[in-house]
């Protein structure tokens, strides 16, 4: 997370791989720029640590923590991301809820489903999540012919209870697993409605935590999508790039 909203932050791909790895950087699956925005609070942008762009669910959370911290916005935001308008709000207990762009439709690919949350996302529910291997299934649909052009997140998910659910997600632009992704577990939320019929909020167990996904629907068409989990600070400092 960088303060930028002077604009002086070096753009080339190079920088961001540099920072976001884990033995010679800071270490991190993405990097995010706060930036000054003329129609909104702020504006997040993020970067893969391959340098591409993109939507992220828990970085824009993060990004409304860090704003609140800098002292740009009170307890309720409106910023821009990638993918356009959010708003955002932050809870006592650390909880940041934001809201996600609508999800008009819903695709299946052989017994899987593919949406865009942001992000596109492949969905694979499984029975026994804790046997799959979630870097070897995922860069294989990652790198299969049909999305080896574009990419897609891939996530692997089981059904736990009738309001519960636990997900892996493999991610492209990092190219490897992630403890946790915002638009993922929401992919898988609005895929579990689809498939079982699960009534929102869900909570979406992953490596990294808890996430509560909470939406309307009509047809195959959500609205309303929130995400909502904690964010929390863990260090800052300073970097000679």
């Amino acid at each position: 997370m960088i303060d930028d909203r002077l604009n002086v932050f070096p753009i080339d791909n190079g920088i961001f791989s540099r920072l976001c790895d884990r033995k010679k950087g800071i270490g991190a699956d993405g990097l995010i720029l706060i930036k000054n925005s003329d129609s909104t609070d702020f504006h997040m942008e993020y970067y893969n640590p391959d340098g591409s762009k993109s939507f992220c669910g828990n970085g824009s959370r993060c990004a409304v923590a860090f704003a609140f911290r800098l002292g740009i916005i009170g307890k309720t935001t409106t910023f821009s991301a990638f993918d356009g308008t959010h708003h955002g709000q932050l809870f006592d207990n650390n909880n940041v809820k934001v809201s996600m762009e609508n999800v008009i439709d819903i695709k299946t690919h052989d017994l899987d489903f593919i949406l865009d949350t942001g992000s596109p996302h492949y969905v694979r529910f499984v029975s026994a999540l804790e046997n799959e291997n979630v870097y070897e299934t995922g860069r294989a649909i990652r790198y299969s012919e049909k999305f080896k052009k574009i990419g897609v997140n891939v996530n692997l998910a089981e059904r736990l209870d009738s309001k519960t659910l636990k997900c892996y997600t493999y991610e492209r632009g990092v190219e490897n697993e992630t403890l946790s992704c915002g638009t993922g577990v929401t992919a898988v939320a609005l895929a579990a409605n689809f498939e079982y019929d699960l009534n929102p909020p869900l909570t979406i167990v992953t490596k990294g935590g808890e996430l509560k996904v909470n939406f309307d629907r009509s047809n195959n068409s959500f609205t309303n999508i929130t995400l909502e989990g904690q964010a929390k600070a863990v260090f800052k400092g300073e970097i000679n790039a």
